[in-house]
């Protein structure tokens, strides 16, 4: 069976406590590796790796460094198919989307790259004769990547890469339920030519390996993406020591599906927004905003297609829908549907785990449509991270982007329309970081910004050119070449007075 060990200063090397933790397949609860259960010890020993690494990799020129990122590219682009099964195995996600999540950090190695050739100042006029002004980018130092399971490969190569072009080393932590994806990952990495040190991987879990990447001296940036309730406490801890801190945090996302929509293409969008990856992202559709005249018919075609989904291990073919990553997400999924019942939520399908036949040794849940859910309802407030959609009938738009705004989240919001002006009053109103228009709520492109406002982050986004201004500090050069000193806005005065006289 195989072990996943650490990574660390260029070597595979055991967790310091020499004890191991089993890695499951959540489709059937089989064991399928052994993961060294890493300690802060182990934490700390990436972090100095990173920082002794930092001064060389930093005077690397950024073109270079985009060359290795490029290798990166090409050696995923090669092994996709390969890391796409493992990441099925490992994570539950049905094969086609494990393939989309490996083309994410394909799509994001060469985007980055290219910014190894951009890497984009500026220069600016001085208010001063004989002077030249300009800002440039350098690096931060040692950044540690805290990254979640369900895109165990995707959300990494949104941290890792733009930070190693600007010239940062990286200690990545990943999510427990996801060691042997994150350790075939980074060796793509090694393969390509990266240098020892520059990119570190401890695995184990949050309570004792992030908590001490948070604390550690030599991380100077913490970028992480997970729950709100642990982003506030990472950016807490961080706060203490002034470190940077960058957060992709929860989303209550919702479609609204307005009269003059095409349903076809509605249904379509929202299955796949609210049971595509079993509803485990960040951007899944868990409301479905709805004009009364028409809910009762998108009520019908709903449950029409949902009651088709295949569920099943996400390597057959065929199958839709996977399973959740563990017990405890079917327990919250179960949770979340008994409080819906309480508060009068009307069950329309699913609402159980599937507990008969070869699914039941797995981490299955029934794709699940609550009815006349109201806006104030726990169901409808917070984030369930399962295969859960709850529909919510309003009279018209402006109801409905009251609705769509009332969550404290705010990363995805989906509008179905064929009236141009409604479509553009939403994209002006809708208070979330990204607006889809006839689509759902899912399906981010890397070359744009990603992230989202309120408690779904910190104000950073991450993707596109965006990224680079995380993981940049701003410099500002001066170059004065006349010969005598001269002083900002008091020599502009005298010299305005000189040319009065």
């Amino acid at each position: 069976m195989e072990l996943v060990r650490n990574y660390i200063g260029g070597q595979w090397v055991p967790g310091s406590g020499g004890e191991l933790d089993p890695d499951y397949d959540p489709a059937t609860g089989e064991v399928i590796a052994q993961v060294t259960r890493s300690t802060p010890a182990d934490a700390r020993a990436a972090a100095q790796a990173a920082a002794a690494a930092f001064p060389a990799w930093r005077k690397v020129p950024a073109p270079q460094r985009g060359e290795i990122l490029y290798r990166v590219g090409e050696i995923l682009r090669q092994r996709k198919e390969e890391l796409a099964r493992l990441l099925t195995r490992e994570m539950g996600k049905v094969l086609v989307e494990a393939r989309g999540d490996v083309q994410e950090a394909i799509d994001m190695a060469y985007y980055m790259a290219g910014e190894g050739r951009r890497m984009f100042g500026h220069t600016v006029p001085s208010e001063l004769p004989d002077k030249f002004a300009m800002s440039i980018r350098e690096p931060v130092g040692v950044v540690a990547a805290i990254t979640p399971w369900n895109f165990p490969i995707a959300v990494p190569s949104w941290k890792i890469l733009p930070a190693l072009v600007c010239g940062n080393t990286v200690v990545w932590k990943p999510a427990p339920e996801t060691p042997m994806t994150s350790a075939a990952f980074v060796q793509c990495f090694i393969d390509a030519g990266l240098p020892p040190g520059v990119l570190n991987l401890v695995v184990g879990g949050g309570a004792d390996v992030g908590a001490a990447l948070v604390e550690d001296p030599d991380v100077r940036l913490i970028s992480f993406t997970g729950s709100t309730a642990t982003g506030r406490k990472v950016a807490e801890a961080a706060g203490r020591h002034l470190k940077r801190v960058t957060l992709e945090l929860g989303g209550k996302n919702a479609i609204t599906v307005l009269a003059d929509a095409d349903l076809d293409l509605a249904v379509e969008a929202i299955v796949w927004a609210a049971f595509g990856t079993t509803g485990q992202r960040c951007t899944a559709a868990s409301r479905v905003i709805v004009e009364e005249a028409i809910y009762d018919e998108l009520v019908r075609r709903l449950v029409e297609r949902v009651k088709r989904l295949r569920l099943g291990h996400g390597l057959e073919e065929g199958v839709e829908v996977g399973p959740l990553v563990g017990a405890a997400a079917v327990e919250k999924v179960q949770r979340y549907v008994e409080i819906g019942r309480q508060e009068g939520a009307e069950v329309i399908v699913g609402g159980e785990p599937v507990k008969e036949g070869d699914l039941a040794r797995g981490f299955f849940y029934s794709p699940t449509i609550l009815g006349r859910v109201s806006p104030e309802m726990a169901v409808a407030q917070e984030e369930i991270f399962g295969p859960v959609l709850a529909l919510i009938p309003v009279k018209d738009l402006d109801e409905a982007i009251r609705v769509n705004n009332s969550s404290r989240y705010g990363l995805s919001a989906s509008i179905f329309t064929r009236d141009l002006n409604k479509a553009f009053k939403a994209m002006r109103e809708l208070d979330t970081g990204i607006v889809y228009v006839n689509h759902g709520t899912t399906g981010a492109e890397i070359q744009l910004p990603f992230g989202g406002t309120k408690d779904t982050g910190n104000g950073h986004r991450e993707a596109g050119q965006a990224a680079l201004d995380v993981f940049c500090e701003w410099k500002s050069v001066y170059v004065d070449y006349s010969g005598r000193l001269q002083r900002a806005q008091i020599d502009t005065e005298a010299l305005a007075k000189a040319g009065r006289g």
